[in-house]
């Protein structure tokens, strides 16, 4: 064995990702609506950042140019008194627009307060409603009862007959199903709320849900001795059940607010995309920090400032390279799929992010920051999610387009839609007919795409 000790000296290139080019990449994957809480955010956190509603934007390229190229924060200061820095804005927005009154609605009413609302204008006992109130306060997201009644009874050291009662009486309230420990029991309240006391549906729905949802009537009808008919008739009463009580109602989940990056107008036959810059706040640098540094009595206090305004320039300026790599996206999407918007998505293109990326000489990663959870809305008031404009494309046999998936789902969908119920369309039937059609489709893709648009094989989908 031949060990030797010396010094080696090798020459690589490695990219280290500084604190600043990460809170770009950062910035650049927002949404919107997130990117508006970070700079909410960043403004209670930085004084040097303020809210400005300036009436005559005066900025132009050459001042923000001045402004980026600044490396003394004197110079900084100049650049100020010169004219406040501030997003352009690109609202068309009259100042006396209609305000919705929704906006002012400070709390949505939950499903927990809705029913402490009908339990609070019941005659029981107040030991009953007390009861009842504790049984809502352990209701899960889909409104079933998710604590079983021993415990409750152990809990509140009360007898199984008390506890007994008030389940009743909250299985009794609005929505209907409420309450229910179980899809089982949740399904027989309603039937018994709409008053059906047919003996066979219950049965259906305490033995045989797993045949069900696997559309072996045959099974079921042979076991309760009745027609598959029947069974039919009464698989489609259960299907206009709710298996979830609390749908419809706030459950106190996060709700994910959509809010457009861009708006793309047709004028004249030509398309234009503006900006959506109002869900920001128009930001501005402070001038009272100005006289902390002209005067530089106090190190530190210069110190803090000048860290403050390196953070606010910084995040103006990756607002504003956020602003200008979603545009140029949006640009040449615009370029490839106007048919698209011209007729709508039958004319929807193929398009991949190498696509998109090559056009602008960027990386995939950039193009697929730049569209993550971001949308658009189109004249029409259509909003649109930007990444489902990017799809795959198969060969056509007959035309020499790729043709894409999105396309193809939509003809599997009509020929599900219009097929005999009674005979339903097996994926080979339909990869026949979308091949005489031009699709280049295997019978494993077909299957592939009914599943994702939730449609069920043809053995599920047939109707007695």
């Amino acid at each position: 064995m031949n060990i030797n000790f010396g010094l080696n000296l090798i020459q690589e290139q490695k990219l280290i990702m500084t604190q600043e080019m990460q809170m770009s990449v950062k910035l650049l994957q927002m949404s919107a609506y997130e990117l508006g809480q970070y700079v909410n955010k960043e403004m209670q956190e930085n004084p040097v950042l303020e809210e400005k509603d300036s009436q005559n934007p005066k900025s132009n390229n050459n001042e923000t140019n001045d402004f980026k190229e600044a490396k003394d924060f004197k110079e900084i200061i100049k650049y100020l008194e010169k004219d406040d820095y501030k997003v352009k804005s690109s609202s068309a927005k009259a100042e006396n627009e209609d305000v919705s009154p929704f906006y002012y609605i400070a709390q949505e009413k939950s499903l927990k307060d809705y029913l402490v609302e009908q339990i609070g204008e019941l005659t029981e006992k107040p030991e009953i409603l007390n009861i009842c109130r504790y049984m809502v306060e352990n209701l899960d997201t889909k409104g079933y009862l998710s604590v079983k009644l021993d415990d409750i009874c152990k809990e509140l050291t009360i007898s199984n007959e008390k506890a007994e009662t008030a389940l009743e009486i909250l299985q009794s309230l609005e929505p209907q199903g409420i309450g229910a420990r179980d899809l089982k029991e949740c399904l027989k309240i309603q039937l018994y709320n709409l008053g059906n006391n047919d003996e066979n549906i219950y049965i259906i729905i305490e033995d045989y849900l797993e045949l069900l949802a696997e559309n072996k009537y045959n099974i079921i009808a042979k076991e309760l001795k009745i027609t598959i008919s029947h069974v039919q008739k009464y698989v489609d009463i259960i299907k206009t059940l709710e298996p979830k009580p609390s749908r419809g109602f706030y459950t106190g989940e996060t709700v994910k607010y959509i809010v457009p990056d861009a708006y793309i107008n047709k004028i004249n036959d030509q398309y234009f995309i503006s900006m959506n810059e109002d869900m920001l706040p128009k930001l501005n640098i402070n001038p009272l920090y100005k006289e902390i540094i002209n005067n530089g009595k106090d190190a530190e206090a210069v110190e803090y400032v000048k860290e403050k305004i390196n953070s606010a320039m910084f995040l103006i300026k990756s607002i504003e390279q956020r602003k200008n790599t979603v545009y140029r996206v949006l640009e040449e999407i615009l370029a490839v799929q106007k048919e698209y918007f011209d007729y709508g998505a039958e004319y929807l293109k193929p398009m991949t992010l190498k696509k998109i990326a090559n056009n602008l000489e960027m990386h995939e990663s950039t193009i697929s920051r730049a569209i993550r959870e971001k949308y658009v809305s189109v004249n029409s008031g259509k909003v649109i999610k930007i990444k489902d404009l990017f799809t795959n494309g198969i060969a056509s046999v007959i035309g020499g387009e790729d043709i894409s998936t999105i396309n193809i789902k939509g003809a599997i969908k009509e020929m599900v839609d219009n097929e005999d119920q009674k005979k339903p369309l097996s994926d080979q039937i339909i990869c026949n007919r979308l091949n005489i059609q031009g699709m280049n489709i295997s019978r494993r893709t077909v299957a592939k795409y009914r599943e994702e648009l939730g449609i069920k094989s043809s053995s599920k989908r047939k109707r007695f």
